[in-house]
C-alpha cells in the first residue's frame, strides 16, 4: 500500500489556491476538469517534491471544488493536514504578515497551528529539532480552535 493524496473540498478555488501556492509555497501538478461531473480537482505538491508528484511518485494535496454552490462546516469533520517547514518562525511570521490567523502558535519552536480559508486545521512542524524558544511565540495564546 502506498499514500497517494488527501481530498478536500474547498468552497472559493481562487482564495484556496492562493493560501496553498501563494503564502504555504505548494505547487499545482495537475488539474482535471469534468464537465459532467461538475468539478474541478487539482493536486498539489509541496515544493520540494514536485517532480516526484508529477510522475505520480509523492503525495499530493487533491483540492475538489463542486461547480455548484455548497457549504462545507468543520471540513465535513476532517481531522488536519500536516506538513513540515524549514523554519517554524519564518512560516508563521509571513503567514501572519499576510493576515492568517496562527491558531496555535510555535510556543515549543515545533508545531503550530493554522486554518484554510475553508476552516481546515493546518499542522506545521518544524523540519529536525524543535528551535529553542523565543518572542513573541513563547508568550502567545492559542486563538480560536485548531
Amino acid at each position: 500500500m502506498r499514500y497517494l493524496h488527501t481530498m478536500v473540498r474547498v468552497s472559493n478555488l481562487d482564495d484556496t489556491l492562493n493560501f496553498f501556492c501563494n503564502l504555504l509555497g505548494m505547487v499545482e501538478v495537475r488539474r482535471v476538469e469534468s464537465e459532467k461531473g461538475r468539478y474541478t480537482n487539482i493536486f498539489l505538491a509541496a515544493s520540494v517534491d514536485e517532480d516526484a508528484a508529477r510522475e505520480t511518485r509523492a503525495p499530493t494535496l487533491e483540492l475538489t471544488y463542486n461547480w455548484d454552490p455548497e457549504d462545507y462546516t468543520g471540513g465535513r469533520n476532517f481531522g488536519h493536514l500536516a506538513y513540515q517547514v524549514d523554519n517554524i518562525y519564518d512560516t508563521c511570521q509571513s503567514l501572519m504578515d499576510a493576515g492568517i490567523t496562527i491558531n496555535r502558535p510555535p510556543r515549543d519552536g515545533y508545531m503550530a497551528f493554522i486554518r484554510t480559508p475553508d476552516n481546515i486545521s493546518i499542522e506545521l512542524l518544524q523540519t529536525g529539532d524543535a528551535l529553542p524558544a523565543q518572542e513573541p511565540w513563547a508568550s502567545m495564546e492559542n486563538t480560536g480552535s485548531w
